[in-house]
């Protein structure tokens, strides 16, 4: 064998991909569902400028899971508990995006020294220490699922519930805060949401590329639509694809899963940029929400 078929097929191997599609039940279910909330989860992302806050929440997610590991207790339920302290604390220090730039500065380096510390000080496996940042694909039992489940639901419910005030708040928060509507409280609500979503997150893609699925699926939908309807469904049909394809493509390779989720979600993204272009060339911009560079 060359050292080219070596390498393909460490990318791409499907020995006995029947057997090994069972392990990843669970992984498909969690999949769907953090498809589903990162997808419209996201959307608020782009329509509030606010990638740089995911990232800042995942270091924290990320500093939660490995305490979690190293204590030996539920590491969803450690990365939650770090992600909505990232949250809240980004949601309280600072309103204006200037303001929460610099908490979300300071927090991350402190949130990534942490949780470098704790899986330092962790003896077990190594690979779990890898899965934290780059994401697994077998790790999901049915425990794990039921968190996962559980807190996909919460955000469901939550997104529900805030998402038409949440909207208008988004697109035009002077107007929104003249007509009575709660927008420092909404800002605040909507960062909690964000600190679970990016906390199911963590579970699938690792925390180092978190962004891929709560931020790119919903600016690759923006480049093509404004529609309040097609904008979060393409959002979600994007996300849902990347995570999912992403799965089965990495079952059976020597390949973490980050690398194929990424690929995918990059190449949807890419795709609808140019049609964007090519749209906008032919018939103008008409669009009516803020794009993403």
């Amino acid at each position: 064998m060359t050292l080219a078929e070596g390498v393909w097929h460490q990318i791409f191997s499907f020995d006995n991909y029947g057997e090994l599609l069972a392990l990843v039940r669970n992984s498909l279910i969690a999949g769907a569902a953090l498809g589903l909330v990162g997808g419209l989860a996201g959307v608020f992302v782009i329509m509030r400028d606010l990638p740089f806050a995911v990232h800042g929440i995942s270091e924290l997610s990320f500093a939660g899971a490995s305490a979690a590991l190293l204590l030996g207790v539920n590491i969803v339920g450690g990365s939650i508990v770090g992600s909505l302290l990232a949250a809240g604390a980004i949601g309280a220090l600072g309103a204006r995006a200037r303001d929460r730039n610099s908490a979300i500065g300071i927090l991350m380096p402190f949130g990534l020294g942490l949780g470098v510390l704790f899986l330092a000080l962790y003896k077990g496996r190594a690979a779990n220490k890898f899965g934290l940042l780059t994401g697994q694909i077998v790790a999901v039992d049915t425990p794990q699922m039921t968190w996962l489940l559980g807190t996909s639901a919460l955000v469901l419910v939550a997104l529900v519930v805030i998402w038409r005030p949440l909207t208008f708040a988004s697109a035009d928060p002077d107007v929104a805060a003249a007509r009575g509507v709660p927008v420092r409280g909404l800002s605040f609500a909507f960062m909690l949401v964000l600190g679970l979503t990016v906390a199911l997150s963590v579970q699938v893609v690792g925390a180092l590329l978190v962004l891929t699925l709560v931020v790119t699926p919903a600016a690759a939908a923006a480049r093509v639509t404004a529609s309040p309807v097609l904008l979060p469904l393409l959002s979600v049909v994007f996300a849902v694809l990347s995570v999912e394809g992403g799965i089965l493509l990495a079952l059976g390779s020597s390949i973490p899963i980050s690398p194929y989720v990424t690929t995918i979600s990059f190449s949807i993204y890419a795709l609808c940029r140019l049609a964007g272009a090519y749209r906008t060339r032919r018939w103008g911009d008409r669009r009516t929400v803020p794009q993403p560079a």
